[in-house]
């Protein structure tokens, strides 16, 4: 059994290895490299080659992790092989030189930052969703997964769990995050691409779920590493390594470090895309044409706002093209094939994910259809132009300065000039000044927009599609980027471009000029330079503090596998619906793909009772045993069928301040609180004694609308809300008083008064003012409306109201 280091090696270095020493395009040009970069190299083809495969065998259905690394193995023993093994890079390699200790520093320093990662399994939101695609993908082998427990619910009963959403994309939802294709087949796909899952997929493989957390912060580091190489040949080593660690230091990019999300992966595999393109096409360098146009079209299984570095490139390389710069046909071939079958992937089964884009294009303005028009017919007269002369010199005078100009413009207007008004909404007209007060600082902003404007008049030439590609990035999320309604942690859609591209701008301003030695620049400028440097670096490093130590939703994953391990493989545990109020649905996702229990969520607190009593009746007959789990919030009581409590648990995950308009602070805690019910046949004999609650203690079953269980003084309780319900299975028919324990919560002066309306059932028994501690509140119930709901089959409702009130305001 190979070790984990050494699948590490063969999955993330090995193939890369060798096909970058390949007797292929100028060789002599790729051995001249920085050792470093050579290393680089190896990994992301590596990267690239073994992601392309786990794609590949997953869309086939037949993914396992041994025949990944059997690919790999084959794909370096046949490159080798067709080279007959002439991968020696010869005397032109470029021997280890100092600079080397520059990307070990920056992968020590990411080793340092970027871990430990959190223990987000729990499903819900994206993060949940990715890593629970990227494990089904380990455990099935598959992209489409055939879930047998959906596949199995007879037609009578999946409204009961799955209703149909009515849509041609799709039918209905498995879990949040997991749509159903064919509920005949169980036919399940995650919401999101799979490139990154792919990635966790191949990473459980090699150190099982330590190994998928980690998957983020390798990507993290990879991403340092490509901001860096990509700013060393446009600006030279200082500032590039200045940009890396103002990077590395960030609040932004230490937390998505440690939170499954796709942005990482684009940062890695953009930045590297930029610099490949620019080695290719204004270096000469063949050999990275193909490579630049193949992690170009990989991206688009990753994000569809991949699809803006895709025009971004080619807006550059159009650009060199006019000005009489050479391009490479290999780049456009290698484009061309992943996103073939990139445009197959989206309309298939990933139909439902590109939905809003579909959309989106169709329902664009006559005018906006009038400008891309006439921006491609422009391209179009540009290449058609580019052999004369007169017309590349003057689109190699223009270009840089007019977008220079106007992406200047554009950022003033922005920050200055912009407002709301008509259909432009608060958050999109002030999104440039939320990244500037939020993330990015407004000096560094002002220090990026003149290094753009030194970088453009100097160095355009040696990189255009950087530039083209940072401004389409720009342009278009600062235009709809949405950073208030949602919070801090929810706003990162410039991470994988933006916010490193605006550091290496930064760095460019304050470092200009030191590539070409210290003689050529001032010691005070110098000093200037390195000090506004220092000073961001401190404001990051101290923005990032709260975090460093924390890990999100710490200890989720022994209290999952407690859980999954008091449910055998042939039980069926149903659990309480999103609308119920709690977060225990979101356990449901990793107990189904994670752990393999068979696992359904109800769609809707209120179920069809009769329905549900013949699911149960089916049920029976195909599980050994049929189980609940709920937190209170779902009407699931009835005298058509019975219920026994088997165990319970109630524990808390740390979990960030999630503020909207300012940093995050400080560490809160989410509250989770379960109870485990068998469902049993129906108690005939149920109801002949007073019936019994102590709130906030297995209640599950029996209340609504309250908020989670809390204990203080000894004492279980629930806080109410404006609207709560208690659900008794049934009333004797001696039964005259409803009695009450209850306590207004130590209300402030300020507060309204705590009112209580109750009501047996559709019939109000009365009004009491609760009082600071907790007493009896007793109100009679007549004898008529007792008589009328006396029975073992009558399950009584009571129901309280009123006048809340927020203890944190």
């Amino acid at each position: 059994m190979l070790t984990p280091l050494i699948q590490l090696a063969i999955v993330a270095w090995l193939p890369g290895a060798v096909i970058f020493r390949l007797p292929l395009g100028d060789r002599s040009e790729r051995a001249r490299l920085d050792a470093g970069e050579r290393i680089f190299w190896a990994v992301i083809i590596s990267v690239a080659v073994s992601l392309s495969v786990v794609l590949a065998l997953a869309a086939a259905g037949h993914y396992r992790f041994q025949r990944l690394l059997m690919a790999d193995l084959l794909i370096a023993a046949a490159a080798a092989a067709g080279a007959r093994f002439r991968l020696r890079l010869g005397p032109a390699a470029a021997r280890p030189r100092f600079t080397l200790l520059i990307p070990i520093a920056l992968v020590v320093v990411g080793t340092w930052r970027f871990f430990p990662p959190s223990e987000y399994l729990i499903g819900g939101r994206d993060p949940g969703v990715y890593m629970n695609e990227g494990i089904q993908i380990a455990q099935r082998g598959t992209l489409v997964y055939e879930d047998p427990v959906v596949g199995s619910v007879p037609p009578f009963a999946r409204d009961l769990f799955f209703p149909s959403h009515q849509r041609t994309d799709y039918y209905g939802q498995r879990f949040m995050g997991f749509f159903i294709r064919d509920p005949d087949r169980g036919a399940v796909v995650g919401q999101f691409p799979h490139l990154f899952p792919a990635s966790i997929a191949a990473a459980y493989g090699i150190d099982g779920l330590t190994g998928a957390r980690r998957t983020a912060g390798f990507w993290a580091i990879l991403g340092l590493l490509s901001v860096y190489f990509a700013g060393a040949r446009l600006m030279g080593r200082m500032a590039a390594l200045a940009a890396a660690l103002l990077l590395s230091l960030h609040v932004v990019q230490v937390w998505f470090a440690r939170y499954p999300n796709s942005e990482m992966v684009m940062q890695a595999l953009l930045f590297a895309a930029l610099l490949a393109t620019a080695r290719a096409h204004v270096d000469g360098d063949r050999f990275f044409a193909p490579l630049a146009g193949f992690l170009l079209g990989l991206m688009l299984f990753l994000r569809l706002d991949a699809a803006l570095a895709v025009a971004g490139v080619l807006a550059g390389i159009g650009l060199l093209a006019a000005s009489g710069g050479r391009w490479q046909p290999g780049f456009f071939l290698a484009l061309l094939v992943p996103a073939t079958f990139a445009v197959l992937y989206l309309a298939g089964p990933m139909r439902a994910y590109a939905d809003r884009a579909i959309v989106f294009v169709t329902y664009l303005q006559w005018w906006q259809y009038l400008l891309i028009a006439l921006g491609a017919a422009a391209a179009a007269a540009l290449a058609a132009g580019s052999r004369a002369r007169a017309v590349s010199s003057r689109v190699k005078s223009l270009a840089p300065a007019v977008l220079s100009a106007g992406f200047v413009a554009a950022a003033v207007y922005a920050l200055a000039f912009r407002h709301p008004a008509g259909r432009l909404a608060p958050h999109d007209a002030y999104a440039l000044r939320t990244f500037s007060d939020l993330y990015l600082t407004l000096p560094a902003l002002i220090a990026a927009l003149i290094g753009w404007v030194v970088l453009t008049r100097r160095s355009f030439w040696q990189a255009p599609a950087f530039f083209t590609t940072i401004a389409a990035f720009s342009l278009f999320f600062f235009y709809k980027i949405r950073v208030v309604p949602e919070h801090f942690w929810m706003a990162r859609r410039f991470v994988p471009a933006i916010l490193p591209g605006a550091l290496l701008l930064v760095a460019a301003a304050a470092l200009s000029g030191t590539r070409r030695g210290p003689g050529l620049i001032t010691p005070l400028r110098w000093f200037i330079g390195v000090v506004f440097i220092a000073a961001l670096a401190s404001g990051y490093a101290r923005a990032s503090r709260p975090i460093l130590d924390h890990v999100e939703y710490a200890g989720v994953i022994p209290v999952l596998e407690r859980l999954a391990g008091g449910v055998a493989d042939d039980d069926l545990l149903i659990v309480e619906s999103r609308d119920a109020g709690t977060d225990v649905h979101t356990l449901a996702t990793p107990l189904a793909y994670v752990y393999a229990r068979n696992v359904l969520v109800l769609s809707s607190r209120l179920p069809d009772k009769s329905t549900f009593a013949a699911f149960l009746e089916w049920a029976g007959t195909r599980y050994a045993r049929v189980l609940y789990l709920g937190a209170g919030g779902t009407d699931l009581i009835s005298p058509l069928w019975g219920t026994r409590v088997l165990t319970g648990d109630r524990f808390r995950v740390p979990e960030f301040d999630t503020p909207r308009d300012r940093l995050p602070r400080f560490v809160r805690w989410k509250q989770f609180d379960y109870t485990v019910y068998e469902f049993t046949s129906a108690d005939a004999g149920q109801g002949q004694e007073a019936f019994l609650l102590d709130v906030g203690t297995q209640d599950d079953l029996n209340v609504l609308r309250f908020h989670a269980k809390e204990e203080s003084e000894g004492r279980t309780f629930r806080w109410s809300r404006d609207i709560s319900y208690i659900i008794a299975p049934s009333v004797p028919a001696g039964s005259r008083t409803v009695t009450l324990w209850m306590s207004d919560g130590g209300r402030p002066d300020a507060a309204p008064p705590a009112n209580v309306a109750v009501y047996f059932g559709e019939t109000l028994l009365g009004t009491v003012r609760v009082d600071t501690g907790f007493k009896p509140y007793a109100l009679d119930v007549p004898a008529e409306v007792a008589q009328a709901a006396a029975g073992p089959a009558r399950p009584v409702q009571l129901k309280l109201t009123t006048e809340v009130w927020r203890p944190d305001e």
